[in-house]
C-alpha cells in the first residue's frame, strides 16, 4: 500500500539516465542542446515512414529532432564530465508512459547537427596564433612582434 503523499506527488521524477560504463546515475551539468537534421538518414529510425520522412525533408529546410539531444553529464565513478548523445524513446504502458534513454558518447559528426553548442575543439575560424595567445597566463604581447630596424 502506498502512502498518500507518494500517490499525490505531482513533481517530475528524476530522469533514468545511467553511465554506459559504470551503470550509475549521471548528473546533468549543462542544458539540453537540440539536434536538427537536413537529410533523411537521422530521421529513419523514428516512428515516421520513409515516404513521410522524404516529404518532410523536401518541404522543410531543417527538421527538429525532438527525441535526441546533446547534453553534458557528470559521472561519480569516472569523476569527469563527458558529452553524450541522448535518445529518448517512449513506450506506452497500461497506465502511464515509460521513458527510456539510450546514452552514447557524442561522436564528432553530431556536433554539426546541434545549435548553440560550443565546438569541442574550439572555434574553427580562429587561427593558431590567436588560440595560443588566449591560453597564455602572462601577457607580454610586444615580445611576440619582433621588429628589426
Amino acid at each position: 500500500m502506498h502512502r498518500r503523499c507518494d500517490r499525490n506527488r505531482k513533481r517530475s521524477k528524476r530522469r533514468a539516465i545511467y553511465c554506459p560504463i559504470h551503470g550509475c546515475y549521471l548528473d546533468s551539468v549543462s542544458q539540453k542542446y537540440s539536434l536538427f537534421a537536413n537529410r533523411t538518414a537521422p530521421l529513419q529510425p523514428g516512428s515516421l515512414s520513409r515516404h513521410n520522412v522524404l516529404i518532410l525533408v523536401e518541404t522543410e529546410t531543417v527538421v527538429h529532432l525532438e527525441s535526441a539531444w546533446l547534453e553534458a553529464f557528470w559521472c561519480d565513478r569516472c569523476q569527469e564530465t563527458k558529452w553524450y548523445h541522448v535518445q529518448k524513446s517512449v513506450s506506452k504502458g497500461t497506465q502511464e508512459n515509460v521513458c527510456t534513454y539510450q546514452v552514447s558518447l557524442a561522436p564528432r559528426k553530431i556536433w554539426q547537427q546541434a545549435v548553440g553548442v560550443i565546438h569541442p575543439d574550439g572555434n574553427p575560424s580562429i587561427g593558431e596564433f590567436t588560440r595560443r595567445h588566449a591560453k597564455r597566463l602572462d601577457y607580454e604581447g610586444c615580445k611576440d612582434f619582433r621588429f628589426e630596424s
